[in-house]
This record gives C-alpha cells, structure tokens and sequence, in this order.
C-alpha cells in the first residue's frame, strides 16, 4: 500500500453487536459510522437477499420482513429515522439519496453504492468477505458507502463513488476514507482472471491478493491523501472479530453502515 496509508483496529460499539472506527468516533461524534458482528450468539444476521439474489420472504409493499430485529436494532441504535439498502449487483453504480420519504428499512434499486448529504438517513451494504468502503467529507458531512468485491472493484465502484463527491466541489484531498472488515490477503487466494480484471499482472495459477491494498492504492492514485486513508485490521475468514464469512462457510451477512446523525 503506498504512502502512509495505516491499519487501525475497530472498537467495539456500546449497545450494539458491531465494531467502529476508533479515531473517527473521537473526530467526527457528528458521524455514525461501524461495521456489524455475528453476536454472542452468532444470530446477528441482517442477510435479506439469497444466494441468487433474490429477496428472503417480505410482508407488504418494500418493507422487508426477515431479520427485522436485527434492522430494527441497527436503526435504533443509530438513531436515525430510515435506512438505505439495495440488492448488490458486483458493478459500479453509486445512488445519491435526499430524504428517504418513509421510516425503517427503505430498499432501493439495484446498487453498489450509496451517498448522502442528508442528516438521519443511514446508508447499508451487506458483507461477507466482501470490502464496506466508507467515504466521509468532513467539511460538508457528507457520505458515501460501498459495497466492493473485486467485480465492482474492476468496474470502478470506488472511483464513480468518489466522483459524486467531486461533482458536489468536495477536493479528494479532503476526504477520509476507511476499508473495512473483509477477507485479508492472506486469506483470499483467486485466480488469474481476478488479477487481469484489476489490471495487475496475472499468475500462473492461484495466488491471494489483497482487494484492500489494491483500493488503497487507487484511492491514493485519485488524489486522496495517504494520512486519510485506511484499512482494517480484521479479516472476515482467519480473525477473531466474529463476522460472517462467505468463504468460511457462513451464509449470513454483516452490514457496513455510515450516515451523518440526525
């Protein structure tokens, strides 16, 4: 990774099975901001979409009725007044959201990013090994969330992610950026045409690569400052931080959540 690009380790969050950025809840108390965990129990589980891709059982019109608790404690905790998720489709597209017009679990079109300006609306991506990017501009407290395998990687989820900023007059220099809890790169052995597709050189056969680095050093390459940038120390797979891995086994999901309190 380049520059000063720096690992931290998530705290745990008071009152909720999650874990959050240490230095930004002391910088930014403006900001809600964290990853999920499994739970004592292991049930924490906010999964609403099965494996191929369609919705578990829902109630009425677009509110989702599985795992409701668990949301249901999410936005509780966080204090605001609904929250943004979408079916995550490996690709690069990144909505902007006003007001949600609703309370609790809203769903929105097919996605892989999320950005706001508005107070009490909390942005979600599902993760199991998969990288939650979070990207604050401080300034003017706004945020986006993103949700990176290494297809939206590819595709350019990051940089569409970090052009709404631009388009709003935010400099990249003065965005925060922090890649969250995922698989490390030890852990994530792929095959060539994952390198080829990140335009790296491809190996022979199976080698790990670290999809962090990889952000980090692109995110630094749009002009973010290295000192802003940084990475988990968690990994999904081979830590002890309790989250959900798709590669372990574990058909559950955790939430990468970010928004601005109400």
């Amino acid at each position: 990774m380049r520059g000063s690009v720096r690992t931290v380790r998530e705290i745990p969050a008071t009152g909720l099975p999650a874990v959050v950025h240490p230095e930004w809840a002391r910088s930014f108390p403006w900001l809600v901001q964290g990853t999920t965990v499994r739970g004592g129990d292991g049930a924490f589980d906010l999964r609403l979409f099965g494996p191929d891709g369609g919705r578990l059982p829902v109630g009425n019109g677009e509110r989702v009725e599985s795992t409701p608790e668990a949301w249901g404690r999410l936005l509780g905790w966080s204090g605001c007044e609904a929250v943004a998720h979408a079916r995550q489709v490996h690709e690069d597209t990144v909505r902007s959201h006003g007001p949600l017009g609703g309370h609790g679990l809203q769903l929105v079109p097919d996605c892989d990013g999320h950005f706001t300006a508005v107070p009490g609306v909390l942005l979600a991506v599902a993760v199991a090994d998969c990288v939650p990017v979070s990207v604050v501009d401080p300034e003017r407290r706004e945020v986006a969330l993103l949700h990176a395998g290494w297809r939206g990687v590819a595709a350019g989820v990051l940089e569409r992610g970090l052009a709404v900023f631009r388009s709003r007059g935010s400099p990249p220099d003065g965005l925060h950026l922090h890649l969250g809890p995922s698989i490390c790169g030890a852990c994530y052995e792929v095959g060539g045409e994952v390198f080829a597709g990140l335009g790296l050189p491809a190996p022979e056969r199976p080698e790990p690569i670290d999809l962090r680095a990889v952000l980090a050093d692109r995110a630094v390459e749009a002009g973010l400052a290295a000192d802003r940038v940084t990475v988990s120390e968690h990994c999904t797979l081979c830590g002890d931080g309790g989250f959900h891995s798709h590669r372990g086994g574990d058909a559950g999901r955790q939430v990468g959540f970010l928004g601005v309190r109400p």
